[in-house]
This record gives structure tokens, sequence and C-alpha cells, in this order.
């Protein structure tokens, strides 16, 4: 009877531990935990950097990395944006162009999809025609927002909602409370790089 009743406290010693350690997961998706936690200084350069392999998002002030965050991108994550829909995050050199504080998904920063390079790509295999081409050019070389409404796909944004899984169409994903950090540290313009 003792030995049974050793085994109960057990069973449930260990049920009570494996829900705590899944709470505690899933917490931690949506919820930064302190030790994570530390205020953002003053950013005179920012730059960003993005580590789709990595699933990292860098916050840089100049060439010094001020801040690591983790993060998920789009329900299709592996390979190169290449049209609307894929579910893929773009790859390349991109800049904010707008910031939204009535996002959807909490706060975003607009990224400068479709790219220079995207334009060429989608005017040669006959995704775009050579007017939506030459908008794209000229509002990059504006830094202002490309179109978003071409075969190319376009309204990708880094923005909260959370770290679970990939789960965006294409977008970057971060914990609310990280999020705001990223936005209160980066301008309109600042530069972001996105990566393999």
């Amino acid at each position: 009877m003792k030995h049974l009743l050793k085994s109960k406290y057990f069973i449930i010693l260990l049920i009570t531990l494996f829900i705590s350690g899944i709470s505690f997961f899933v917490i931690n998706q949506f919820i930064v935990m302190p030790w994570e936690n530390f205020e953002m200084p003053k950013i005179e350069n920012p730059r960003l950097v993005v580590k789709k392999n990595e699933r990292k998002l860098q916050v840089f002030d100049g060439e010094k990395l001020v801040k690591t965050y983790d993060m998920v991108l789009g329900f299709s994550p592996v390979g190169d944006k290449e049209k609307e829909s894929d579910g893929r995050t773009p790859e390349g050199d991109f800049y904010i162009f707008t910031k939204n504080d009535q996002s959807k998904f909490y706060l975003s920063l607009g990224v400068s999809y479709p790219s220079i390079e995207d334009a060429e790509r989608g005017l040669k295999e006959n995704l775009i025609s050579q007017e939506e081409h030459d908008a794209i050019l000229q509002a990059v070389k504006d830094k202002q927002m490309p179109p978003q409404n071409t075969k190319l796909g376009g309204e990708i944004y880094i923005h909260g909602g959370g770290i679970v899984k990939d789960w965006t169409w294409g977008c970057v994903a971060l914990r609310n409370e990280e999020m705001k950090e990223v936005f209160d540290a980066v301008e309109v313009g600042t530069s972001i790089k996105i990566e393999p």
C-alpha cells in the first residue's frame, strides 16, 4: 500500500511538472520574462538584421549589436518571397517605410518590399507590368512605400502577435513587449537586412 501511495505522488508530481513546463513555454511566447528584459538604450544610428534560419531579429546602433530578439516568420519560411500569398518572408536589403501604432497586430513597421531586385525579377517573369516596375523603382529611389498590391505581394511588416510558431503571411512577428522596444528604437528610413 505504501509503495502504491508513493507511486501516485510521483505520478502527480511528474504531471504537475509537465503542465508547469508547458505553461511556462506557452506564456513565454507572449510575455517577456524579467531576466530577458533590459531597457533599450537610445540608438543614434539604428539598423535591423533579420536572420531567418536562426529566427532572430537584431537591433544595431551603427555596427554595435544592441539587442537580439526571438521572432517568427511566414507560414512557409524557407526561401525568398516570390509572389503574393506564398507565405514567405522576403530576403534582401530594405528600409522601414512606415510606423503604424494602430496595427491589427499591436504595433508594426512597414518593410519596403518589393525591392528593385524583386521588381526586375517580376518584370522578367511577367508578374508585373512595366508601369508597376517603374513605380516600385521610383518608390525605392524616394524611400517611400513601394506598390503593395502587385502579383509580387506586399504588406510585409515587423509586428507583434507572439512567437509560438511561424504563422504570418510573410511578416516578421515578435512578442508585443519586444515589438514596443523595436518600434520605439527605429525611425522611418531605418535600414533592414533580411538574411536566409
